[in-house]
Formats: structure tokens, C-alpha cells, sequence
């Protein structure tokens, strides 16, 4: 077998080993960061906009326009199918897995190791980048889709090495070198922790190549200069794009001592992680350090690891680099910069690397020095040394597979977060959160209240609870717990427009328009702000504001459907009919399923004389909307009104069968009687809009001419009176002839 049809094999068995231990992982949904790095992230919807570089600040892909510019290329190939986004995810994970076997098995020919681990080359390299791969710890960064960040800039990291080693082997590598430059700007547009890589390769330098630091300057000192030229790129997406928030890579308000004396005993679980990935977890919560006993083990622990390595970088560089690797990668995120998420699995996709290849190196020296001590032949080695590997491999596949499970729904992951730990209060709201979407309301409340119990500072848990409080209809509950979220968070433009919500549920007109006015302040470009505000604007009687407000939202978002029909009624309601149909023609033509704007246009139709085109859209309305009881009432007034009088009740009479407690739909039917002079299918009508509605002052007026038909006249004396009292005024005809007929002066 040629080394070629051995390197595509170990390669081929790569690729088929992680795709089986990730076959599973397809049908996962958007969770968590997803949300606001996918779903809710304008600047991907288009490629050829140059928003696509310029993304959210307040999501996990701010200042990281090469993972934003990825999931806009998942936009654009299926728009929010999230099975194209998790296999962009581990088509990333698989280069980054084929370029770190390319790295060692390179690493492993070169002239100081060849002799001892050349002739393995290929195969230990196979073993590192599989067990690397399929190991469970990976998961969070391959599947939790948003982690993209961590594995693109992963994969850039291992490209600029790789390309740095070809190039030290090329007759030519210039071409490697500017190759290496070009992708390590790459991945410092992916992620911040690309920082860390120019640095990396210097030290692979001395330690496999040059020998000496002064000696990989004499050679490489141009390619060095440019790798540390790529450093502008993360100043300038810092000075240019919005700084993040959130969960991603959001700055921690914990003081970075604190931050840095909790690091120790993080750093000392992932490498737990690292030999024993169980149990794992989306969310650890991880508690900063504040005592002696949490403070002083792990750090006098990772204080000798440390010293290890600098040692080894000294005295043994091929060694020590391992080491250098494994701390200068975590460096960035567990070191002094306090972010908000003290401990998160992605952060070791590199650095376990480091432990992998130290480990799979150490098994096969081990296996090797047992060999020739003839402790083991030489074939009995071999075949030792490929059965450690497979088991390993097979383990750790299948528990990578196993966790990809609990992926497979927003409940099952928030669900295997909360067992794990049951005091995690951003994890309860989480899955509060996905209880609610599933309509599983009263588990909800019980996540979001065990949240606030936990962390009463916990805002989001009474943002989450107050629009959960809202869908029940507890409004005064709901402005408590937006109250309580401002009062901790007060520059988050969607609690204000939440709170404006239920002002205007409420009734009160002027706090909604604040509110919503304060939300449109810290988010100016949010047509969802100018829209709530027009229709509270509306509301007040004050339709010139609400007009721009709706023009605005339009503005904002051409495609916004809700904004023309409302601002096709405030247009009906100034009488400016042709403009209300136009906007209604447009939000129908961006949304052809709106049968409230077929219904709006229909009424606007009928006062422009449009009559034919008003019944048009109304059988419309009922086409998509199959219930609607009020098209069906307005049909039969326009029949009424066509002297269509039979088709005018069986409309009416439809609208009835659909909701009989409908006291228009009644009126309108007994007048329809009275026409065809069906007075005694007219009482029954009247009467029952009467009950159902007692200040219904025209139903009492027509049962009054019912009775008069029917010779009933003293109960037409008393519709009459209650007629008057509800503030009517009689048809003085009908009364001289009631007079007449009853012998009444």
C-alpha cells in the first residue's frame, strides 16, 4: 500500500467515524445565543449587503464578521433550515480534524522525531485527529450551532500552522507564508482567541524547526512580522463594530482578580473533562471563587503545571510546546478578562488537542518501550497499539453520540442543564423559556419562579416571567416583574417595549408611548418599537404621530405587513380611503394570507363605492379564515344594502352559526326580517341582541317596530321607553302611528 492510499485511508476513516458520532445532531434547533446570532440577526439575511460585516452588538457573532458572513452563507443556501447550519458546523469540525492530522503526522517526520515516530507517522497522527474529533467535549462546539465561532476560528488556527510548516518545507513558501498571514486574519475575524496564534506558531517554530529563536528570526522574521500585522484586525473590529453583550463574549461586571482566582479550579475541570467527559453541561454557572479552600489547591495545582511547562519550553521545547499550547489558547478566555461565562466546554475545542496528542504520543512510547523489552512482540505492539486506539475511539464516539441526544430539543438539553445543575438560575429561565414556547405554561412559572428564588439578581428571569404573566392576562403582574428587570438592567430596549405592551393593555395610553419612545431611544432602528407606538398613538386620538410612526416602521422594514393595514385603518378613519386601500393591497400583497386586511379593504371598498370588489374580498377573508364570523355580518349588510335581502340572512345567519353570542350579527338579521316583513322571526332576534347586549339602543328601537307589526303594543310602548332612555330618538312618524294604533294620546 502506498503512503498516499494510507494517508487517504486514515483520512476517509476521519471523516466516517465523526460523521457517525454526529449523524444524530441534524435535527437540533436553534437554542440559547442561536436565537439572536441566527434568528433574530438582520445583517444575515443578505450577502451582497455589507451589513453581513458588520454584525449585531449584542450577539455571541459581535466583532466577529467571518462567522457571521458563515451563517449568512446558511441563509442564504435554506434560510432558517437548521439541518444547514448544523452540517456547516461539522464540515468546519472535519477540516479542522483533517488539518490537525496533517499537523502531527508533519510534525511527526520532521528530522527530531522521524527516527522515533516516523515510521507511525500516519497512523499516530490518524489517532490524535480522531480521538480529537469524536471526543464528547467537542460537542458543545459542533453541535450548540452558534459555538461556530469557536471551531472556524479553530480551523484557521490549525491552517496558519499548518502553512507555516509547509512553507518551512517548500522550495518556495512564500506562497505558504502569505497563505498562513491571509488565514490567521481570517480567524481573528472569527474569534478573539485567535489572538493567541501568531505566538503559537513562533514557539512550534523554535521548538521543530528552527531550534532557536534567533534562528526562526534569521529565517522566518518577515513571516512573524505579518502574522503579528493580523493582530490589527482585532483592533479594528474593536474600535468599528459594537462591543457585545450577552452570554457569548460579553464582558463580566466581576472584578478580574476574582475573575482570575476562580480560573485555577475552571481550568482544572476541563482537564477532568478532557479524561473523563461526564457529566456535561450547556450552562455550568461555575461560582467565582471567594475562600481559602477554593482558591488555595487548584491554584498551587495549576502553579506547578504552569512551571512544568515553562520548563519544558525551556529544556524541552518539543514537550514543552504541548503545554504552551494547551495554556496559551485558554489564555485569552480563563485567564484575567472577566467574561460572563466563568466556565464553558468550547472553550477547550483547541486545547484539548495538546492533551490528545500528548497522550496518544506517551501510549505508543509506552507501548513501544514495553516491546523492546520484550515484555510484548513487536507485532503483539501493534496490534496493542491499534486496539487502545479503536476502544478509545469507539468510547468516546459513543458517548459523543449519546450526548448529541440531548440535543434534540430545546426542552431535552435545558432539561439534562437543569439536573445537572438544579441551582443554575439562567438555566431554569431557559428552560422556563422553551416550557413556554411549548405551551406548557404552568411548568414555565415554576422554572422562572425556582429562578428567581435562586437569583433574585437574575433579570432575565423577570423579563422571561413577565411575558409569561402577560399571556395569562396578569397584567399588573407582568409591569411588576418589567419594573423589577429595568430597575437591573434599564438600557434593554426590549423591556421597554414589553412593559409598553402592557401599559396599553391597560389602558394607560401615555406610559406606553413613554415606554416604547424609551425603547426606540436605545434601539432606534427597531420597526417593532415604532409600530407598538403608533398603535398607542392611535389609540390616544392622536393619528397624525401615528401615522409617522407607522411610515417609519415602514421605513425600517418594508416588508412589515401589520404596519400598512394599521396604518391602512388610521388612513379609513381620516377618510382617506384610496390610500387605505393601497395599504391594504400591500400588506396583502406581502402577506397573502391576511384575512384581516382582506376584511379592512373590503370596508374601505364599500365606502369608495367599490361594492363588487368589497364582496370580493370578503369571500376572500372567509376563504383563509374560515370562522370569520364578522366578514360573513359584513357581507350581509352589503346585500342588505343591494336589497339582496335572502342572501343577506343566510350571511347573517352563518355568522351566527359561527358565534352566536354575536348581538350585531342578530340586529342586522331582524331588520333584514322586518324588510321581507318576517316580523315573527324578527322578535326572537331583537329579543336575544337585547340580552346579550341591554344598551344596545337600535335593537330596542327595531323590537319596538317588531311589536307595533305584530299589534304587541304595549310592549312597544316599553322598547319605545327603554329606546328613549338608552338616549334615542323615536321616528316621530312611527310614533304618531303607534299613538293611533293604540289609542294612547
Amino acid at each position: 500500500m502506498t503512503r498516499r492510499t494510507t494517508i487517504f485511508l486514515a483520512a476517509l476513516a476521519i471523516v466516517a467515524a465523526v460523521a457517525a458520532a454526529y449523524s444524530n445532531s441534524f435535527r437540533g434547533p436553534f437554542i440559547f445565543d442561536d436565537t439572536t446570532a441566527i434568528e433574530k440577526n438582520e445583517s444575515i439575511r443578505s450577502l451582497r449587503s455589507i451589513e453581513v460585516l458588520i454584525p449585531p452588538g449584542r450577539a455571541t457573532v459581535a466583532r466577529r464578521p467571518l462567522t457571521n458572513l458563515s451563517f449568512a452563507v446558511n441563509y442564504a443556501i435554506g434560510g432558517f433550515a437548521v439541518a444547514s447550519y448544523h452540517f456547516g458546523n461539522l464540515l468546519i469540525h472535519l477540516l479542522a480534524a483533517l488539518t490537525l492530522f496533517g499537523i502531527v503526522r508533519r510534525t511527526l517526520l520532521l528530522p527530531e522525531l522521524h527516527d522515533r515516530f516516523g515510521a507511525a507517522s500516519t497512523g499516530l497522527a490518524a489517532a490524535v485527529a480522531l480521538i480529537w474529533a469524536i471526543h464528547p467535549l467537542q460537542t458543545e462546539s459542533v453541535t450548540y450551532i452558534v459555538q461556530r465561532a469557536e471551531s472556524l476560528m479553530g480551523l484557521c488556527y490549525l491552517l496558519t500552522l499548518y502553512a507555516v510548516i509547509r512553507g518551512a518545507s517548500s522550495q518556495r513558501p512564500r506562497s505558504w507564508y502569505a497563505a498562513a498571514v491571509a488565514v490567521c486574519a481570517l480567524g481573528m475575524s472569527a474569534k478573539e482567541v485567535m489572538v493567541t496564534a501568531p505566538i503559537v506558531a513562533l514557539l512550534y517554530d523554535r521548538a521543530f524547526l528552527s531550534g532557536s529563536f534567533r534562528e526562526t528570526f534569521r529565517r522566518r522574521g518577515m513571516l512573524y512580522f505579518g502574522l503579528a500585522a493580523t493582530w490589527a484586525v482585532i483592533g479594528a473590529t474593536t474600535l468599528l463594530l459594537q462591543a457585545p453583550g450577552g452570554a457569548g463574549y460579553g464582558i463580566s461586571a466581576v472584578a478580574p482578580w476574582r475573575y482570575a482566582l476562580s480560573q485555577p479550579g475552571m481550568i482544572l475541570c476541563y482537564l477532568r473533562l478532557s479524561f473523563w467527559p461526564h457529566p456535561l453541561c450547556l450552562d455550568y454557572s461555575w461560582p467565582f471563587a471567594a475562600k481559602f479552600w477554593q482558591i488555595a489547591p487548584p491554584s498551587v495545582a495549576l502553579a506547578a503545571l504552569l512551571a512544568a511547562t515553562v520548563w519544558a519550553v525551556v529544556r524541552r521545547p518539543a514537550l514543552g510546546f504541548l503545554g504552551a499550547w494547551f495554556f496559551l489558547i485558554l489564555a485569552p478566555t480563563s485567564s484575567v478578562m472577566p467574561l460572563d461565562d466563568a466556565c464553558v466546554e468550547h472553550r477547550m475545542y483547541l486545547s484539548l488537542a495538546a492533551i490528545v496528542a500528548g497522550l496518544v504520543i506517551a501510549a505508543y512510547a509506552l507501548i513501544g518501550r514495553l516491546a523492546r523489552q520484550s515484555v510484548l512482540s513487536g507485532k503483539s505492539a501493534t496490534i496493542s497499539a491499534l486496539v487502545l486506539a479503536l476502544a478509545v475511539a469507539c468510547a468516546l464516539g459513543c458517548v459523543t453520540f449519546r450526548r448529541n441526544r440531548d440535543y434534540r430539543t430545546a426542552v431535552s438539553i435545558w432539561e439534562d442543564t437543569v439536573r445537572q445543575r438544579q441551582d443554575n438560575p439562567r438555566a431554569l429561565t431557559s428552560l422556563g423559556a422553551t416550557y413556554f414556547d411549548e405551551r406548557r405554561f404552568d411548568e414555565a412559572m415554576r422554572c422562572y419562579d425556582r429562578a428567581i428564588e435562586f437569583g433574585p439578581e437574575y433579570a432575565y428571569a423577570y423579563f422571561n416571567r413577565g411575558i409569561a404573566l402577560a399571556r395569562i392576562n396578569d397584567h399588573a403582574g407582568a409591569v411588576r416583574d418589567f419594573d423589577r428587570f429595568i430597575s437591573l438592567k434599564p438600557a434593554l430596549a426590549d423591556a421597554y417595549n414589553g412593559r409598553g405592551s402592557e401599559y396599553l393593555k391597560i389602558n394607560r395610553l401615555d406610559d406606553a408611548i413613554r415606554d416604547y419612545s424609551k425603547s426606540i431611544d436605545l434601539r432606534p432602528g427597531s420597526a417593532l418599537a415604532y409600530f407598538n407606538r403608533a398603535t398607542a398613538e392611535a389609540q390616544a386620538q392622536r393619528p397624525e404621530d401615528a401615522l409617522a410612526d407607522y411610515t417609519k416602521a415602514l421605513a425600517l422594514n418594508p416588508e412589515y405587513a401589520e404596519a400598512h393595514n394599521n396604518r391602512g385603518i388610521l388612513y379609513a378613519g381620516l377618510k382617506s380611503f384610496p390610500e387605505a386601500i393601497e395599504d391594504y393591497s400591500a400588506a396583502i400583497a406581502l402577506k397573502p394570507d391576511y384575512a384581516e386586511a382582506f376584511f379592512n379593504r373590503a370596508a374601505a371598498e364599500v365606502q369608495a363605492r367599490r361594492i363588487n370588489d368589497a364582496i370580493a374580498d370578503l369571500a376572500g377573508a372567509m376563504e383563509l379564515k374560515t370562522d370569520y364570523a364578522e366578514a360573513y355580518n359584513s357581507r350581509g349588510i352589503i346585500y342588505a344594502g343591494l336589497k339582496r335581502l335572502p342572501e343577506a340572512v343566510k350571511d347573517y345567519t352563518r355568522a351566527l352559526e359561527l358565534n352566536p353570542g354575536y348581538a350585531e350579527a342578530l340586529f342586522n338579521r331582524a331588520n333584514a326580517y322586518v324588510a321581507l316583513g318576517k316580523y315573527d322571526l324578527a322578535l326572537p332576534d331583537c329579543t336575544r341582541a337585547i340580552e346579550l347586549r341591554p344598551d344596545f339602543a337600535p335593537a330596542w328601537n327595531t323590537r319596538a317596530i317588531v311589536h307595533f307589526r305584530l299589534k304587541q303594543y304595549d310592549p312597544a310602548w316599553l322598547d319605545v321607553a327603554a329606546f328613549q332612555k338608552l338616549g334615542g330618538q323615536p321616528n316621530p312618524a312611527f310614533l304618531q302611528a303607534l299613538k293611533l294604533a293604540s289609542g294612547r294620546p
